[in-house]
């Protein structure tokens, strides 16, 4: 019986090693799967996060056509008033860009507050840049 004792514990011994090497394979297996879940994880949060990045630039978007229709709607003037092209022509300034030496001599008879509206009253023009 110690033949057959002996075969049974090298049977019970070699089917423990398989086990223990089953069990370590599996451990590694359950790992492996736990990453792949916390990078699925990953991505649906992503994507809703870029969701919510395209809804704001939309949002943005729309703003600014809004901004930009607003403006278009408010008329820019595009001439002098009468006073201000007599009093240029008067001083020799003429049509067209104006040079801002030419403008500054021009002005300088003027008060401080009637120069500004000279000048103010150009660039809504688009005379001097």
């Amino acid at each position: 019986m110690d033949r057959d004792e002996t075969a049974i514990v090298e049977r019970l011994e070699a089917a423990t090693s398989l086990l223990e090497r089953t069990l370590g394979w599996l451990e590694e297996r359950q790992t492996t799967l736990a990453g792949e879940v916390e990078k699925i994880s990953a991505t649906v949060e992503q994507s809703r996060r870029e969701a919510e990045l395209e809804e704001r630039l939309l949002a943005a978007e729309q703003e600014l056509e809004t901004l930009k229709a607003g403006t278009a709607t408010v008329p820019q003037r595009k001439t002098l008033p009468a006073s201000t092209s007599e009093l240029l022509a008067k001083r020799g300034v003429g049509d067209g860009p104006i040079d801002v030496r030419s403008l500054d001599a021009a002005l300088a008879g003027l008060s401080l507050e009637q120069r500004i509206a000279v000048k103010t009253q150009l660039l809504r023009a688009g005379s001097i840049a």
